[in-house]
């Protein structure tokens, strides 16, 4: 039986301006106005690059100009194109200087990448929001990068496992899930009656990210670094097994990497 592959591909959004103004010209009047009411110039900037290489990856599979390809909110709000015939599915996040999108063929797909928070908040935040079990591994983290780093690890496999179906975060957020990569997920109540695997994805930097995919099957991941240098559209190349990141068997979480 061949086994899933999700492509992930992980997008620095510190870029020289002439990359901003290109990628920028492929955004939709939507986006455009979003950038355009950042204050910061640094976040629109990132925000604009981001969007862009989503644009720019995605459209290949879709057979689309990246300029032409347009976006749609599904039954629970996730984003999905307009115009899909192969079925390919996508889920993109942001933080920081890091974006990720995450491409899957016949099964929904959710990725988020966050940045490490400062300590205080990283333990305020999962005292106030996470099971109780949860809260008291964030705090008793060796030192504050290590509590920074739990706290971020569980909060992306909170928001990849909801971004499957496209839910609220909220719904996420009594979810159990601590413990080692990958993970189980039952069935998100009001969303689907489906399981789905979560798995963490190791990114460069302060940052942590997670991978969740439908379905009860394993799946692989295949992670490449987006450049402005590639051609547009440019797929990811094939791998070599050894460079494929193995379903199973279970590693512990990158949490405390």
């Amino acid at each position: 039986m061949s086994i899933d592959t999700v492509a992930l591909w992980v997008i620095p959004t510190d870029q020289p301006a002439p990359v901003v103004d290109r990628l920028h010209r492929l955004l939709d009047p939507g986006e455009r106005e979003r950038a355009r009411t950042m204050p910061d110039p640094a976040r629109r900037a990132r925000f604009v690059v981001g969007r862009g290489a989503v644009r720019l990856l995605a459209a290949r599979p879709l057979g689309l100009p990246p300029a032409e390809l347009a976006w749609r909110r599904g039954p629970h709000g996730k984003p999905e194109p307009v115009h899909n015939p192969t079925g390919v599915q996508f889920s993109w996040s942001g933080s920081g200087s890091l974006a990720v999108l995450a491409v899957a063929h016949g099964r929904p797909v959710g990725a988020d990448v966050e940045e490490l928070p400062a300590e205080r908040v990283a333990v305020r935040v999962a005292d106030r929001y996470f099971p109780p079990e949860e809260a008291r591994f964030v705090a008793d983290g060796p030192s504050g990068q290590h509590r920074s780093a739990r706290f971020a690890q569980l909060w992306c496999r909170r928001e990849a496992g909801v971004k499957v179906y496209g839910g609220r975060l909220a719904q996420g957020l009594p979810l159990r899930l601590a413990g080692r990569s990958p993970l189980r997920l039952a069935a998100l109540k009001g969303l689907s009656p489906s399981p789905c695997w979560i798995r963490d994805i190791k990114v460069p930097g302060p940052f942590r990210a997670a991978v969740a995919l439908a379905g009860p099957a394993p799946f692989l991941v295949r992670r490449r670094t987006w450049t402005p240098h590639a051609p547009l559209g440019l797929e990811p190349p094939d791998l070599e097994p050894s460079d494929l990141e193995p379903f199973e068997p279970l590693e512990p979480g990158a949490a405390d990497d």
